[in-house]
């Protein structure tokens, strides 16, 4: 039933979408909850009293926390269906490993491009961000997924970041075609996938929500 499985989330965010793909890639039902990390629900709060930040899955009354926590979490516990994380330990710690290097490189470059100011500081975010994007693509290579030939949890890690790639480009004054088109071809392939399609934001709306960002912070 959808009421096992609630998901606490916000629609512009790069994290929660990795545990929506996730879910739909297992045929699972939830509820997803909308939060305003401005006014934070009593549910967050006592759900993830550490850190009150969205992604939750909340299984069972049970909380899960942290994007690709809860990702490995629902390949454990629904392994009978599409695995979404390698058997072979190597590929599984490779997962780890560039989900953790997207966290930390691509997330705080996209964050500085997004609220720069133009000028030195905004071509730097954007040289940065690009300089990780293009470390990632030449771990794409030549495979279709970053799993190989399929799609999986790397791929779920970074594939969140595909509706962001209007935003970036209007922001940076650049094109991801022109700097990074194996990357695009990938989004393009992973948009495909149902699962993918359906829980990713829309572009324009996430160029939107920067624009706000900036007029509120006086950019």
């Amino acid at each position: 039933m959808a009421s096992e499985l609630i998901l606490l989330e916000m629609k512009v965010s790069p994290f929660a979408p990795r545990v929506k793909i996730a879910l739909r890639e297992k045929g699972l039902e939830f509820e997803a909850r909308e939060e305003d990390l401005h006014n934070k629900s009593s549910l967050l709060l006592e759900m993830n009293p550490v850190h009150k930040q969205i992604p939750v899955l909340i299984h069972n009354g049970k909380p899960i926390c942290d994007s690709f926590t809860i990702v490995q979490y629902i390949d454990e516990v629904w392994n009978h269906k599409s695995p979404l994380l390698h058997s072979d330990p190597f590929e599984r710690a490779r997962a780890r490993f560039w989900t953790d290097y997207i966290d930390k490189k691509i997330y705080p470059s996209a964050r500085k491009l997004w609220i720069a100011p133009e000028g030195e500081t905004q071509d730097a975010a954007k040289k940065e961000l690009l300089e990780s994007f293009k470390t990632l693509e030449a771990e794409l290579g030549e495979q279709p997924y970053f799993g190989g030939k399929s799609f999986g949890a790397f791929d779920i890690s970074l594939i969140t970041y595909y509706c962001y790639f209007h935003a970036f480009e209007r922001l940076g004054n650049f094109s991801m075609v022109e700097e990074c088109p194996k990357l695009v071809e990938w989004g393009e392939r992973c948009m495909e996938k149902e699962s993918v399609s359906k829980s990713l934001c829309d572009p324009i709306t996430i160029y939107e929500e920067a624009l706000e960002t900036r007029r509120k912070l006086g950019v």
